[in-house]
């Protein structure tokens, strides 16, 4: 019985030798060349929140964790809440989760688990007198603002998407979504828009 052995007839190694051409990643935004998208009474731009980090207190270490973010001039939000300093926010992203943007977070590894979100994430913001009604088309919330209020936040869906609203303003919203799906929110957003803008 003969044995067949395969061997490479060239050495070849796929670790890049010094001096090798290495590809130069450009760096965009999520809605790079997608926004804005202006139409009567409604406008969509891109927002920069700057650095984002997702904290997590330990079991036991939210009041803690409350007192140094104090340090920041911001606090523990209560359930769909956000605490908006000068320097940054904190907003509620779900239970015993939130995110604060703006600025990195400082004295918090011994109290919470902290994961940069900084890339991940699509921040966009949606302004103008038809802003909650465009919304209305694709989150079941109730938007009006008797109810959902400046300062408000809520992981809802958008479309098929999971979110996060942040009402900012009477007539402004922020809208969270996976930087994967940046391109899909900015189509049905466009869309609703579109539609509000067609019936005068």
């Amino acid at each position: 019985m003969s044995i067949c052995c395969a061997r490479c007839r060239i050495r070849c190694s796929l670790i890049p030798k010094e001096g090798a051409r290495v590809a130069s990643l450009i760096d965009k935004s999520p809605c790079e060349d997608l926004l804005p998208i202006i139409t009567p009474g409604a406008q969509l731009t891109e927002a920069q929140p700057g650095p984002v980090t997702s904290v997590a207190p330990f079991k036991g270490r939210q009041a803690a964790t409350a007192r140094a973010l104090a340090a920041d001039g911001l606090g523990w939000p209560e359930v769909g809440r956000a605490v908006v300093a000068p320097a940054g926010r904190c907003l509620w992203a779900g239970r015993g989760v939130a995110f604060v943007t703006g600025l990195v977070p400082q004295g918090l590894e011994d109290l919470a688990a902290l994961t940069d979100q900084s890339d991940g994430w699509a921040v966009l913001r949606l302004e103008g007198a038809q802003a909650a009604a465009v919304l209305a088309r694709l989150c079941p919330l109730d938007l009006r603002a008797a109810v959902f209020a400046p300062g408000h936040v809520a992981r809802a869906p958008l479309g098929h998407m999971m979110a996060i609203l942040h009402r900012t303003g009477a007539e402004a919203f922020e809208i969270w979504v996976f930087r994967s799906m940046a391109g899909t929110a900015v189509h049905e957003l466009a869309v609703a828009m579109q539609a509000l803008a067609a019936r005068g």
